[in-house]
């Protein structure tokens, strides 16, 4: 005879404490059996076999088992497409709902409904929740209703509507005895999943750093000191609550604050404009600029050998620690589109592949933004000049030098575009296309 279980499906929200579905979950069942799925969907398609994001997963999926030991029960891991993960629970379990937390992306919405259609067939609900962001979907609108698509009425709106609403935690931890208890369940190595482990990148702490948000911000914009949080990735993967995040930021620092009302506002813009998550500028008319696409330069600017060093010293941070300053990420995606005038989708895609922080929502909307073809963006005509940015953010060559050691050698490579030819260039390029429209 089959088990009675309910099913509590880990996505990106990798974390015991502060779990909004896994809260409701417990509270209303008593059975509640925890799974995570290895996407092989997903994983198949990561060319890279050292890829950090996957050892990160696979330390966190691994932390996460042995807190589940420690209070009686086991998470059940599969390494599989999430189809064949339920049809094979559906057949050992007898299951009347599957809780889990939203995902926002275009590939998840189109798993969901694969999966909620097959939960359907076997009269299994399927109960979603948002816990990934403060406020989603249509819970921030102008008063006629429609979204916004500027950052600050926006930002304005979600502080005022914060004020109506407690960024309440979950208290998971008192219904942990809900748990289903069954047999220790082992996880798929990293070499059985076809990878193998990342040595090279020591991953930050989830612990909120407050004396960096309290001075974030005096010091956010200079790359060379320590002055980010870098919990992007566990925004990311969920290993921390945003709620508690949110909690500390507004007892120390409202610039802070605004990072994470970005964060919802580009997650927001992903919802209301479908068009955006399909490889189109948010502005239709920037889809018939002619870009360049020069192959080689786009070797140089991923190498880090473009001759700029503020452009090459952050390249050369993202692939060596899958991070890069939120500053510098500006200058060199600006640099990219307007400089070298190259598609923002190549620097985008090449984004994805590199930052262990990697969202689809903030890295489009960071990119739209740098080409002038998102909401909100940067007026076409602002080309960040790389040397004004080094003086302002990185006078004293703190940062540069750590990344580009051999800038004042003959072994540097000389700038492979005049800045003020490439301003005038970009300008008259964009300007051919956006005074049509």
């Amino acid at each position: 005879m089959q088990k009675e279980v309910t099913i509590f499906w880990f996505r990106r929200d990798l974390r015991l404490q502060d779990n909004a579905a896994l809260y409701y979950a417990l509270k209303e069942n008593t059975n509640v059996l925890p799974i995570f799925i290895f996407d092989t969907d997903i994983l198949h398609k990561l060319d890279d076999k050292q890829d950090a994001r996957v050892t990160f997963l696979h330390q966190t999926i691994s932390h996460l088992q042995h807190q589940l030991q420690q209070i009686g029960t086991t998470l059940l891991v599969f390494n599989t497409i999430p189809l064949n993960a339920f049809k094979y629970l559906i057949n050992t379990y007898k299951i009347s709902t599957v809780y889990t937390n939203k995902d926002y992306e275009g590939y998840a919405l189109q798993r969901d409904h694969a999966v909620e259609a097959l939960l359907q067939e076997h009269t299994i609900i399927l109960k979603k929740y948002k816990d990934h962001v403060i406020f989603e979907e249509n819970e921030v609108l102008k008063d006629d209703g429609l979204p916004y698509t500027v950052f600050t009425p926006y930002s304005r709106k979600w502080k005022a509507k914060l004020t109506n609403y407690f960024a309440k935690s979950y208290p998971t931890e008192q219904y942990f005895d809900h748990f289903f208890t069954h047999a220790t369940s082992g996880l798929p190595t990293l070499n059985q999943m076809g990878f193998e482990e990342n040595t090279s990148i020591d991953f930050p702490s989830t612990t909120a750093n407050e004396e960096i948000i309290s001075k974030y911000t005096q010091q956010r914009d200079f790359p060379g000191i320590n002055s980010t949080s870098k919990l992007g990735i566990h925004l990311r993967f969920g290993t921390i609550s945003v709620r508690k995040l949110l909690q500390t930021a507004l007892q120390l620092n409202e610039t802070f604050v605004n990072e994470l009302i970005w964060r919802d506002f580009y997650h927001t813009i992903t919802y209301q404009f479908k068009h955006i998550t399909q490889g189109k500028a948010f502005r239709k008319e920037y889809d018939l600029i002619a870009w360049r696409n020069n192959e080689e330069e786009f070797k140089a600017w991923c190498d880090g050998k473009t001759g700029y060093p503020i452009v090459d010293a952050g390249m050369r941070e993202l692939n060596t620690t899958g991070f890069m300053h939120n500053r510098v990420r500006m200058v060199v995606a600006s640099f990219l589109c307007k400089h070298l005038l190259i598609d923002w989708r190549w620097g985008e895609a090449y984004f994805a592949q590199k930052l262990l922080d990697f969202d689809f929502a903030a890295n489009n909307g960071g990119w739209q933004w740098a080409a002038g073809s998102g909401c909100d963006a940067a007026p076409y005509f602002r080309v960040f000049n790389p040397t004004l940015q080094t003086q302002k953010f990185d006078k004293d060559l703190k940062y540069i030098k750590k990344w580009v050691p051999e800038i004042n050698s003959l072994k540097y490579p000389k700038p492979i575009v005049v800045h003020e030819d490439a301003r005038k260039r970009c300008l008259a390029t964009y300007a051919a296309v956006l005074k049509k429209s």
